[in-house]
């Protein structure tokens, strides 16, 4: 319990209470306990083990290119907050939107930069190719031109635009054109009451458009409001699992998912937070 980061237990915790208080979902889309540990406890300890691991041979070229032996740390630095930006960056940008394709070009140029380190710096340490009595011209030049590259595309990426997210569904884009629409009048003149003086009866109103999501996973959300409450993280992780989706992270869950469904209808966001389901054995 003391080898692993306090914030990293509290997660794990967290999750294992979360799973005693949910009801369980069907035996076909239930998920052993023991894959999802692996799945939230692997994720950040095989990303630092990765990033400490490839730290040496970046900063070994750094060295090579000229730099000072603690300066050349920073390279190791820029290329794994490149990568994680720029992966960040073309996950989170919705298809077409501005950026969108620079961010997926330079998540795999940082990808295929920190790997084509290790192999180079190995083949440095190994004696397969050698450094002496200087390091190769090409090796120097290509090296050194990382950290400006790195920053004029981190500052791109910063300065393109991003779309806001509609607060109306009635677009058109979203919302089929009715095309009858223009014929009809806006509202319909009350009808003349019949001979006998009882009143027309008075036609029901028209339904609402239906609500068209950007994000598909929100249409298994939708139905837990429907009991009157504000559905939890569990039981939307749950009702995500159950039609198909797989598992979705927490922060998804919370920011973007329920996030859109109550975008739509802001009256949901005011129901009272639903209580977790007992569990039984």
């Amino acid at each position: 319990m003391k080898i692993l980061p306090r914030r990293l237990w509290q997660r794990l915790t967290h999750s294992l209470r979360a799973r005693h208080t949910t009801p369980l979902p069907p035996s076909s889309a239930r998920i052993p306990w023991w894959a999802s540990l692996f799945t939230d406890a692997g994720r950040p300890i095989v990303a630092v083990l990765v990033m400490v691991m490839c730290a040496p041979g970046e900063h070994h070229l750094g060295v090579l290119a000229g730099w000072d032996s603690r300066l050349a740390w920073g390279m190791a630095s820029v290329l794994a907050a490149y990568a994680g930006i720029a992966a960040v960056v073309a996950s989170r940008r919705p298809k077409g939107a501005p950026g969108k394709l620079s961010a997926v070009v330079g998540a795999w140029l940082a990808l295929g930069a920190a790997m084509a380190a290790q192999p180079i710096s190995h083949l440095f340490v190994t004696g397969h190719w050698s450094a002496k009595p200087y390091a190769p011209a090409w090796l120097v030049v290509v090296v050194s031109c990382v950290p400006p590259l790195v920053l004029g595309h981190l500052l791109h990426l910063a300065a393109t635009p991003v779309p806001a997210p509609s607060t109306s569904v009635d677009t058109e884009q979203e919302t089929p054109v009715d095309e009858t629409a223009d014929e009809e009048p806006a509202t319909p003149a009350p009808a003349a009451p019949p001979a006998g003086g009882a009143p027309a009866p008075q036609q029901p109103p028209a339904a609402p458009p239906p609500v068209v999501y950007r994000d598909p996973r929100c249409a298994a959300i939708r139905p837990l409001y429907d009991g009157g409450t504000r559905p939890g993280t569990a039981a939307m992780r749950d009702a995500l699992e159950a039609a198909g989706h797989g598992r979705v992270g927490d922060s998804t869950i919370r920011g973007v998912i329920r996030a859109e469904v109550e975008e739509h209808e802001p009256q949901l966001a005011a129901y009272p937070p639903a209580l977790p389901a007992a569990h039984t054995a």
